[in-house]
């Protein structure tokens, strides 16, 4: 019975260390998460405006 409770105690102590130290935390968890150009919708819409200009400007 005492290893059954030890099997829970540390479970539960693995799942509060994942929720405060696993992959969300730090910036990703107050939303400030840097992120790649090509994923960042503003950076992809200026580059999309900016090749429409130079094809108009072309024409």
């Amino acid at each position: 019975m005492i290893y059954v409770l030890a099997a829970i105690g540390a479970l539960t102590v693995a799942v509060l260390m994942w929720k405060a130290f696993g992959p969300e935390m730090g910036f990703r968890r107050r939303g400030q998460a840097p992120i790649a150009p090509d994923d960042d919708p503003d950076f992809l819409r200026r580059i999309d405006e900016e090749q429409r200009r130079q094809r108009h400007d072309e024409e």
